[in-house]
Order: C-alpha cells, then structure tokens, then sequence
C-alpha cells in the first residue's frame, strides 16, 4: 500500500525554519526572481516598463528602485497583492509557508500568534492570499469531449443555536426558524484536473454558473436533487442516488465533489469556526485549491502562492479595509 503523499519525504521541500533563517535581503531577492523572472531578478518599472532603473533604498527600508524614465519610486511588491505592506518581505513569505503547510486552512487567530502580529494583519493577509489563489482560477473552464465533470452542492454557514428547553426549540429546516445567512456552495470538478467552486442562495441558481464554466460535450455527474433537472437539456448527465448507493457501474458517482466537502467542512468545523456570509467564497476557493494541489511539495506550493500573489493586483477586497476606504 503507497504511503499518504503528505507523509512521504517528497512532500517536504521547505521547511519554516529555512524560511526563518533567511536574512532579509535574500527574502527580497526571492520575491524579486519571482516578480521579474523575465528578466532573472532584475527589477523593471512597473508604471511605464523602463529597465533603466538605481537603488533608492530609504534608511531602515526595504529594497526601493526609482526609474530613470518616469522617475516614479517602486519596490518588489508595488502595483501587487502585497502594495503598501508594513512588515518585512521575510515575515510575509514565512506567512505563505505557513499558510501552505496546513492541510485545511490556517486560522487567523493562529497565523497572528505564529508572526506575533495583531488579528486584523492575519485576517487580512490570510483573505489576500485566498485571492491570490482564486486567481489561478480566473476564467477556466473545465471538461470536453470524452471528459468527466462532477457537480454537487453543500450548504455552510448561517448557524441557529437550538433554545435550552425542547419545548422552545424550532425545526431549523424551515426558512422561517433560520438566520438568513446560510448559503450553498456548488463545485464542478473534472475528474484528474480542476476544481471550480461558487456561493448561491440555493442550488437551482448555479445552473447558469454550471452551464457557462462547463465546456459542451462533457459528461456530467449529479445527485438525486431535483435542482439539476435542468442540466439534462445541457449535457449528458448520470445520477446518482446516495440513498441507495455512493457509486454504481459506469463510473457514476460524484466522490470528488464530496471530497471537497470533505475538506472545506473540516476547515470550518476544525479551524475557522465561522465562514459565512461575504467570505464564503474565498473560503471555497481556498480549499478548491489545496484540493487540486493536493499531492504538490510545500516548497513548489509556496513558490506558486507567491507567484500569484506578485501577478495579482492590490486587493479588491482588502486594500484600505480596515481604513474605511471601502464599506
């Protein structure tokens, strides 16, 4: 029997401590290459492309260039998800390792005492990273021809503490005992390759996200729930019945769809407690993308991570959140 990839030694490629033991400017070289990895490391302008660029590093600063060009200032992580940053390039890549280390999510409350920095820093630099991982993400379609894609739905969220006294409680299936802030979450994913998950108020209303991200021809795996009626004028669809069995001949079952369940339920009930409401969905994308990368080496993870992160612009979530630039 082959061991569980995570155990084996090619699973283990960076370690924290490494991370820890890099000085500061070789944690700026790295996000350099990474940045600028056309041209090895070279820092190039990032408003008008110039290479003519020199060092005007401030006092206690990190790595600053000013281009001869438009002679606008820039560092390693301007115009990026980490523009504007406060801690040192090293703190954010040991954040990344972190980050990729756990199995199912980090917490923030964790991730803040591992950097010993304030909540708010860990909650946002979390979300940031969730982003850049969604990024992977932007625009993909899965399936085809002579391709298999399962689809399913699962509801997080809106939690109702049932009353002390069984004579007060309230049956919590019923819309008007519940908080309003359940949602469902539905995933399509190609079996051997991608995993695309989306936030609706009920599965009937993803047929639309199902159609648009699923390419024509595919062969499309579905429960007993009657809300994928409508796929079937779409697609060649196969259900399947989980009160009767979890897998029949043919290869009908949708256990890859419940394998990201699996995991996204357990990042909930194990690590962050509460991912309802406006978040819901960067959580599902986290956990779409530890799922695909699943039998990837921390190390290439953590050098994927940052890639993302340095070709993705400022946050559209999180840049001036706390300064109430956005509401």
């Amino acid at each position: 029997m082959s061991a569980h990839f995570p155990l084996s030694p090619q699973a283990k490629t960076l370690s924290l401590g490494a991370v820890m033991r890099m000085t500061e400017q070789e944690a700026e070289d790295a996000f350099a290459r990474i940045r600028w990895h056309a041209t090895d490391g070279k820092p190039v302008c990032p408003h008008c492309g110039c290479e003519i660029v020199y060092p005007c590093r401030k006092a206690n600063g990190p790595a600053r260039w000013r281009c001869k060009a438009c002679r606008k200032d820039f560092s390693a992580a301007s115009g990026t998800l980490f523009a504007h940053h406060k801690m040192p390039l090293r703190n954010y890549l040991a954040a990344i390792a972190i980050f990729c280390n756990e199995v199912k999510g980090k917490a923030a409350l964790a991730l803040s005492r591992d950097l010993a920095v304030d909540y708010k820093t860990a909650f946002v630099l979390s979300h940031k990273l969730r982003e850049a991982m969604a990024s992977e993400s932007k625009g993909l379609r899965v399936g085809g021809e002579g391709k298999t894609v399962e689809t399913d739905g699962a509801y997080f969220g809106g939690y109702v503490k049932p009353a002390n006294r069984r004579e007060n409680r309230r049956d919590r299936r019923f819309a008007e005992n519940q908080s309003g802030k359940r949602k469902v979450v539905v995933v399509v994913r190609e079996r051997e390759g991608r995993t695309l998950p989306a936030v609706f108020k009920s599965e009937s209303a993803a047929l639309g996200f199902i159609t648009s991200r699923v390419v024509k021809g595919t062969r499309l795996m579905a429960d007993e729930a009657p809300s994928w009626n409508g796929l079937h004028g779409r697609f060649d669809v196969s259900r399947i019945d989980h009160g009767q069995a979890y897998s029949m001949p043919g290869g009908v079952y949708t256990n890859g769809a419940e394998e990201f369940f699996s995991r996204l339920r357990r990042a909930e009930i194990g690590h962050h407690h509460h991912v309802a409401g406006p978040y819901l969905v960067r959580y599902a994308q986290e956990a779409a993308w530890r799922e695909d990368h699943r039998r990837v080496d921390n190390g290439t993870q953590v050098q994927a991570v940052m890639g993302l992160a340095m070709a993705s612009p400022p946050s559209v979530d999180f840049c001036g959140y706390w300064q109430r630039w956005k509401k």
